[in-house]
């Protein structure tokens, strides 16, 4: 089994706010081996890692295990037996070139590669590329502990070029882009600067938090329900009510998920 690590090409921030995103899945991918065993566990080793041993009998969720590995293949088999899939004991030898901490959604790409053995080892692939994307988000928001939007799992899930709507975040509408990058004369490089933002989540936490109290000032939950001339509008009071920050990476989303339209609009009529 597989799953690739993603590069966002439009939609910074966007995803948490019900926005648009545009993405696309890269050829740098997590890599399983996987057999089933007859012991109800599962038991996961990654190359240079110790075992991961998870007993199908304790789901829940555990304070000790955040920010770890342990805690998304937990919430992955918690989710999905939530969602009424078989689950059932496996090992499996994993091995990624997805660049950890890098912005490349390692555990986007963990996750999925989670769901999608349990979809066809258990439940013979029926589980959608969207309700694995699902299933990974709650793993890293609720069991892992970071509050990320849905961009990378489904960007790693569903693969390609594509294009998300999630105004309706029960029912993400995706588009594939008909571009062929390959024709464009350029290339994506991905460069290993060793860089590593993997211990930077309280940070991460304070975006969707800063974005939703400028919602908030107007009775809403995210950006995407207000406009950016609302919040021109009122920006004194809401700069008063919210900090500068708040107001900066409001505006930042209204910019960032109108591009992802242009972007999306200039690559379906070949205009890289």
């Amino acid at each position: 089994f597989s799953a690739p690590g993603r590069s966002e090409i439009g939609g910074n921030h966007t995803d948490h706010q019900c926005g648009e995103v545009l993405a696309a899945s890269i050829n740098n991918d997590a890599i399983a081996i996987v057999q089933k065993l007859k012991e109800p566990c599962v038991k996961v080793i990654s190359d240079g890692y110790e075992l991961i041993t998870i007993d199908l009998d304790d789901l829940d969720r555990r304070e000790d295990e955040a920010v770890t590995t342990n805690a998304l293949i937990r919430g992955v088999l918690a989710k999905t037996k939530e969602y009424g899939y078989q689950i059932g004991g496996f090992q499996a030898f994993v091995t990624s070139d997805v660049l950890i901490g890098a912005g490349l959604s390692s555990s986007a790409a963990f996750e999925t590669l989670m769901g999608t053995i349990l979809s066809y080892l258990f439940n013979d692939g029926k589980i959608s590329p969207i309700e694995i994307a699902m299933i990974g988000q709650f793993a890293e928001n609720v069991y892992f502990g970071k509050p990320s939007g849905l961009m990378d799992q489904m960007a790693s899930s569903v693969g390609g070029f594509i294009t998300i709507d999630f105004a309706d975040e029960k029912h993400p509408v995706i588009d594939s882009v008909k571009f062929d990058f390959t024709k464009s004369g350029h290339a994506l490089c991905i460069v290993d600067t060793k860089g590593n933002h993997a211990d930077l989540t309280p940070e991460y936490a304070a975006i969707p938090v800063e974005m939703k109290s400028v919602a908030a000032f107007f009775g809403k939950k995210v950006l995407r329900e207000i406009t950016k001339e609302q919040l021109l509008e009122n920006i004194c009071a809401v700069r008063e009510k919210c900090s500068d920050r708040a107001v900066l990476r409001a505006l930042h989303f209204f910019d960032d998920n109108e591009r992802v339209g242009k972007e999306s609009s200039a690559l379906s009529e070949g205009d890289f």
